[in-house]
């Protein structure tokens, strides 16, 4: 015979749900300050993105833009679903996945410090990145392990199904991606406009590439 709670029992079970929820919301709201100090701060792909909006312009940068904000969470989302477990307890391949990232972001460098230059033609020199080749890149990029990582240790809730927790931290990076992207392509825009010569944008390009690389050293420790 089923028995009716009491309203004791009713005003327990309501204070649990308030109680989950306000766990829920503090955790949405936590992730979500995490993925904006993480997504606006310095690092690969916002100077990537900073020099492509300097050299090729808001437009042509788009599908860079475009393949950091899918790639990104994806790469959070493979991360949080176990792929991080992998790769922390194997030493190993994380130094290999680190000295290729290196490798890759030394020869983007190389590109970035000649790109912009103008041709015998007047036609500039070289071409933003692709959807793919942004999208590919957070898989080498160590700002992005570190982030997604992080985030995952900081952020999946034990007893939590983690479909849904990984699903969260991905579209909490999402939506600041969709922010970060645009502002430092745009940031990048503005600097053009000081760049009044072939000659001033050389030296940005190259200054940015060196940074670029400098940027990677200490992840090499």
């Amino acid at each position: 015979m089923r028995t009716r709670a009491g309203p004791g029992g009713r005003r327990g079970r309501g204070a649990l749900s308030e109680a989950r929820l306000q766990t829920h919301l503090d955790t949405w709201l936590a992730i979500l300050g995490f993925a904006a100090v993480t997504a606006f701060t310095p690092g690969p792909n916002n100077m990537m993105l900073m020099i492509s909006g300097a050299n090729f312009g808001f437009v042509r940068s788009i599908p860079h833009c475009l393949g950091i904000t899918f790639g990104f969470p994806l790469m959070v989302l493979a991360v949080a679903l176990g792929l991080g477990g992998v790769l922390l307890a194997e030493p190993m391949l994380h130094r290999v996945l680190t000295w290729v990232a290196f490798a890759y972001l030394c020869w983007l460098a190389w590109k970035l410090a000649h790109a912009g230059r103008v041709d015998a033609a007047g036609v500039k020199v070289g071409t933003p990145m692709s959807f793919l080749s942004a999208a590919l890149f957070q898989w080498v990029n160590p700002k992005a392990w570190i982030m997604a990582v992080g985030a995952t240790a900081l952020y999946m809730l034990p007893g939590e199904p983690p479909l849904v927790a990984a699903g969260r931290l991905a579209l909490a990076f999402f939506l600041m991606a969709i922010a970060s992207t645009v502002v430092w392509c745009l940031f990048g825009t503005v600097i053009a406009r000081v760049l009044s010569s072939d000659r001033h944008v050389t030296i940005f390009n190259m200054a940015m590439a060196v940074l670029l690389v400098v940027s990677m050293l200490p992840t090499l420790v």
